[in-house]
């Protein structure tokens, strides 16, 4: 503490930064040695006693009431930040003594605990940031009073509902045995999980303090994402031209820039209450000619970008044990029958075969491209002895290839391979195991005929991001069990390995996840287990994706609208505001706070309501707009073709090196590690590598960021091992 009394605050800062960079995910300690990170956080929280006692101090004096009433807000909440600061210490140390036992290994630091850590010291220091702020310029004739308070209180109440999830983790680790990150047989408390999901508040960590755990340079994109999102859904479904709905766009975006507490009330409704059709228009606006051809001009340049079409025709590969047997492998048949495959092929170089008429009759483009055979200075380079195949991410309900072009250009230059990207049919049209059966028969396909694609396939690599992942694994599953070859090695980012809403320490982060809140991760498992698949199709009609060419007229206009208001925002900080509503939206808040405060200081330890328990008469704050979030309860979920955590070790064995690159911001980290340490147990080759400050699907956000830019880097690693081995 008196380190950071007699700093300098940029000092301080410089600690504080150290912190969060390295003191979560420190190397392992030897045993009996004390953990590294300890007095890390131990320096965070005494900055955060010193900054809040210096406020209550100075505003607390007669001479210090400069702004009224906001004077009392401030001291109110500083008092609250203290006193949740003082509750989450010792639980950030008893946290610290046992969280090495669930990471991978010594040497990779990761897991859904030390993830909550890291989030909570990163609120931590925003609300020190801040603190500091308001004490040394609160005099200041610029000084914004309400605005800056208005943050802090922000910033206290996602504190709140971080110690929240610090019981809820809590429960866990005392729940669970030594190293399991899943509460598998627990099945109550995985309810109980689902239950406080729906119910707590969760608007305050999409506003003001949207993106804090992030790499701050990613913390913009997010802003615009959550901007778009929330003026598409107020205009989602509305019976208006395309004119009308990008006039209606552009001027509801802006309000969302002004306002982020209703910005994040309106997001807290979206990602709680609208149907699987939104999320599949609004995140299929990847797909639209606009995008696709700007992401083309920003992307690497490649001589070979075709889509292909593949017939429902049986296939015979030859068996692994007795190459004079052979297999059969049936077309895609679940749900409808026989049905083509699409897939697209990418490659930096023309290579022989690609340019054949053979491959150019699978092509759906009317007439074909003209082959490099027919242009003279043009020379097919010799085939490439590796092949990757790649299945593109989406929850398994959105995107095709077209969305993952970007990087997907970036690998084919970059590995100097053919890229063969297979667009699977999606849920909830084609639920489980429609899109297993298509990827299976599209890796069949490319073994069969390598030379088409330019290579000789002497090394094959799957690759998949998040749904794309779980499927390079039960796809190389499928080929055990028929006894075909299997791929040299899997390359899989952030992959969904339990399909299900089991509780663990980082599907915590759900609740405060801009990008994978726990609301869509229940509504994409549902749609691909087949749950009340005809209730979503019925929705179809009324708001089908043959109206995504005018809806992507909408989300531009709240891209664009929503960007510039946000750097309108920063370079006109003194722009006008609606600042009675505002008051009074935050009085209104207040009044319903202090009610539940009294409520839950006169109420009984056992909720009445069948949440969580929490003890010293604690409770989070809650939400305003429930949300109903459908338990994954089907059995299809735990389908070791599903669900590969599940599997049998009879299933698993045999398995090629499984490479996993991981975050350690994102929901699905503990699907990374529990599965990495299964295979690991049953002596199968595996890596994990867990990467810092990203979020879920940070492959497409490649060009975003210098985090981003190493974690491609990572992922390309791996899949240079495999085919160098």
């Amino acid at each position: 503490m008196s380190v950071l009394r007699y700093a300098s605050r940029p000092a301080a800062h410089m600690i504080l930064s150290s912190v969060l960079r390295a003191g979560c995910h420190s190397p392992t300690p030897r045993k009996n040695m004390p953990v590294a990170s300890d007095m890390d956080f131990k320096v965070v929280f005494a900055a955060l006693e010193e900054t809040c006692e210096e406020n209550i101090s100075a505003f607390s004096a007669p001479s210090d009431l400069l702004y009224g009433d906001v004077t009392q807000r401030l001291v109110v909440c500083m008092k609250q930040i203290q006193e949740h600061g003082r509750v989450l210490e010792p639980m950030v140390s008893s946290f610290t003594a046992v969280y090495h036992h669930f990471d991978f290994d010594a040497q990779t630091p990761g897991n859904g605990y030390r993830s909550l850590i890291k989030v909570l010291l990163s609120c931590l220091v925003h609300i020190i940031q801040k603190a500091r702020y308001i004490a040394s310029n609160h005099r200041s004739t610029f000084f914004r009073a309400d605005h800056n308070v208005s943050e802090m209180e922000a910033y206290c109440s996602a504190l709140c509902q971080l110690r929240s999830l610090f019981y809820l983790a809590k429960r866990l680790i005392n729940d669970n045995d030594l190293g399991q990150l899943y509460s598998l047989q627990d099945r109550e408390l995985s309810h109980k999980f689902v239950q406080e999901y729906s119910s707590m508040h969760k608007a305050c960590f999409y506003g003001r303090c949207l993106g804090f755990q992030f790499s701050p340079s990613l913390r913009p994109f997010l802003q615009t994402v959550v901007i778009s999102m929330v003026s598409y859904g107020e205009t989602y479904g509305k019976q208006q031209s395309g004119l009308g709905l990008a006039a209606l766009s552009l001027l509801t975006s802006g309000k969302y820039v002004i306002d982020p507490e209703l910005r994040g009330a309106e997001f807290e409704r979206i990602t709680q209450n609208l149907d699987m059709q939104f999320w599949k228009s609004f995140w299929n606006v990847t797909e639209s000619g606009f995008l696709t051809g700007f992401s083309r001009i920003a992307s690497y340049p490649v001589q070979v970008n075709l889509t292909l079409t593949l017939p429902p025709v049986p296939l015979r590969l030859p068996l692994v044990s007795d190459p004079s047997l052979f297999a059969n492998v049936s077309p895609p048949l679940a749900h409808w029958g026989p049905g083509p495959v699409h897939l697209r092929l990418i490659s930096h170089e023309i290579r022989q075969g690609q340019d054949s008429e053979e491959l150019l009759s699978f092509s759906s483009i009317d007439p074909p491209p003209v082959s490099a055979s027919r242009l003279p200075w043009v020379h097919s380079q010799p085939q490439s002895p590796c092949l990757l195949i790649h299945f593109h991410g989406g929850g398994f309900v959105a995107q095709t290839s077209r969305s993952h072009e970007n990087y997907l250009r970036s690998w084919s230059k970059q590995l100097n391979v053919p890229v063969l990207s297979v667009d699977y049919s999606l849920s909830p049209e084609a639920p489980f195991p429609r899109a297993l059966e298509e990827c299976f028969y599209a890796y069949c396909w490319a073994l069969k005929n390598c030379h088409l694609l330019g290579s000789t396939a002497e090394r094959v690599c799957l690759a998949g991001d998040s749904a794309g992942g779980n499927l390079c694994i039960t796809v190389s599953m499928k080929a055990m069990t028929c006894g075909i070859r299997v791929p040299d090695g899997i390359m899989v980012a952030y992959p969904a390995t339990l399909l299900t809403t089991d509780a663990s320490p980082s599907r915590l982060l759900t609740l405060i996840d801009p990008l994978l809140p726990l609301g869509v991760l229940a509504k994409c498992l549902n749609a691909y287990a087949g749950v009340d698949s005809q209730v979503v199709q019925a929705a179809v009609g009324d708001n089908s994706l043959s109206a995504l060419g005018r809806d992507t007229t909408t989300l531009l206009n709240d891209l664009t609208q929503g960007a510039a208001n946000w750097l309108q925002s920063l370079l006109d900080p003194m722009q006008p505001t609606s600042v009675t509503r505002l008051q009074s939206s935050r009085h209104k808040e207040s009044r319903i706070t202090d009610t539940r405060r009294m409520l839950n200081h006169n109420s009984s330890p056992t909720n009445s309501q069948g949440h969580l328990d929490y003890p010293d008469g604690f409770e989070p704050l809650r939400s305003q707009c429930l949300a109903f979030v459908q338990p994954i309860t089907c059995p299809i979920i735990r389908n070791p073709f599903v669900s590969p955590l599940l599997a049998p070790e009879s299933l698993l064995r045999g398995l090629p090196p499984v490479h996993i690159v991981a975050s350690a911001l994102d929901a699905l980290l503990d699907d990374s590690v529990m599965f990495a340490k299964k295979l690991r147990d049953m002596g199968q080759p595996v890596s994990l590598t867990v990467v810092e400050d990203l979020p879920h699907g940070f492959l497409s956000l490649a060009q975003l960021s210098k985090e981003t830019e190493v974690a491609v880097e990572v992922c390309l690693t791996k899949m240079r091992e495999v085919f160098q081995q």
